[in-house]
């Protein structure tokens, strides 16, 4: 599972594909995801934005910024986590997802920000 630590918050990205939901003959790949971010420092934190490069490498290249992530913007007190799962369609079986998060220390206002770890996001019979 890929991990990035950025300013005592680590995260983790586990990206699987949805058979279910895609259909290849049509160029539709769903691809799910579920992130965990820890709070390792001393502080408490507060996600305030997301930003997310997709690439697909049968479409440009998509960029996706907003407010926090699912409709929520989470606190994490020193030692809290956080998780949720989202996902993203792809026109080809191969490309990959990568981001950051802004977030915010609570005490003081000061702004930083997490990068996420980069997901490959592959049909499983792309390679084939």
């Amino acid at each position: 599972m890929p991990t990035a630590v950025t300013h005592h918050i680590r995260i983790s990205a586990e990206p699987r594909y949805e058979p279910q939901h895609s259909d290849p003959r049509a160029a539709r790949f769903i691809f799910s995801y579920r992130i965990t971010i820890a709070n390792l420092g001393r502080d408490t934190v507060q996600l305030l934005r997301r930003r997310w490069r997709i690439a697909d490498s049968a479409a440009p290249v998509r960029i996706v910024e907003g407010p926090g992530v699912i409709g929520q913007t989470p606190v994490l007190a020193p030692g809290e986590e956080f998780s949720y799962e989202s996902g993203c369609d792809l026109r080809s079986g191969l490309g990959r997802m990568e981001g950051s998060y802004t977030m915010q220390r609570t005490s003081d206002g000061r702004m930083f920000r997490v990068d996420v770890p980069t997901m490959e996001l592959r049909w499983p019979w792309v390679l084939n």
